[in-house]
């Protein structure tokens, strides 16, 4: 079957299997498989999870993906672009798949998003992609994926892996991430709703100082009290930008 939607298919069955084994070290209730794909990460997850629920936004790929497992009565194939699907709805869950690199952000925060119901995710992601959610305060990689996935997440990487091992080949090189939530009692960051949308400004233009990014929402006299603002948000971790959050949420009540 030919690549759509930008997918890259992994092929290789060494690789295949230490994923799934990094997604359920032991059988788990729920798995959530978002790309499935042509089924070869499905088909090592299904002997791993009482149900896995295999999510592929390509009609004829899920069509492939149900006559591939005629007889699994643990699965359920969904036609759907996963962004549209509520994945909060069948409860708690391991999430795994191999993202395609065009919308892995945006499946990364929807992940993420599942809060206390998500168990851990493991991703098979674009190299840079893995040193981004990685990356600490002045690198080059560091930036608002990373704080917000480090926010409610500890992240790691697992191993690499070549284009050889997939069809068709891509030009760069891919990466297994692992992502196990932080407890939602572990701190205040996370229980401030507006933590988020503020991270948002403080990145808005990575270039400049937190002072620029920030004088549309807050006084130039607020900010122009704290050095902090004078730098540039990329050089602050999430601890020191939290402060920064703290202290003008303060000053404008």
């Amino acid at each position: 079957m030919p690549a759509r939607l930008g997918q890259h298919f992994l092929k290789r069955g060494s690789i295949l299997a230490k994923i799934a084994a990094a997604a359920c070290p032991s059988r788990e209730p729920l798995v959530i498989e978002i790309g499935a794909g042509r089924g070869a990460l499905t088909g090592e997850l299904l002997g791993r999870s009482e149900r896995l629920v295999a999510i592929e936004a390509d009609k004829a790929l899920a069509e492939h993906l149900r006559e591939r497992f005629p007889g699994a009565e643990n699965l359920t194939v969904i036609h759907a672009d996963v962004l549209s699907v509520d994945l909060a709805q069948w409860g708690p869950a391991v999430v795994a798949g191999n993202l395609p690199y065009y919308i892995t952000s945006p499946i990364l925060r929807q992940t993420l998003e599942l809060g206390a119901l998500l168990k851990r995710a493991v991703f098979l992601v674009q190299k840079e992609v893995a040193q981004r959610l990685t990356a600490g305060p002045g690198s080059r990689d560091y930036g608002l994926l990373t704080v917000i996935t480090q926010l409610r997440a500890d992240v790691q990487v697992l191993f690499t892996v070549p284009p050889a091992a997939f069809s068709p080949r891509p030009k760069v090189e891919s990466a297994v991430v692992v992502l196990t939530p932080k407890p939602e009692q572990s701190g205040p960051m996370l229980s401030e709703p507006g933590f988020v949308e503020f991270l948002g400004l403080c990145f808005r233009q990575k270039r400049k100082t937190l002072r620029n990014n920030l004088k549309g929402v807050y006084e130039l006299r607020l900010l122009d009290r704290l050095a902090a603002a004078g730098r540039r948000a990329e050089q602050q971790s999430i601890g020191e930008l939290f402060a920064l959050y703290q202290q003008l949420k303060a000053a404008k009540s």
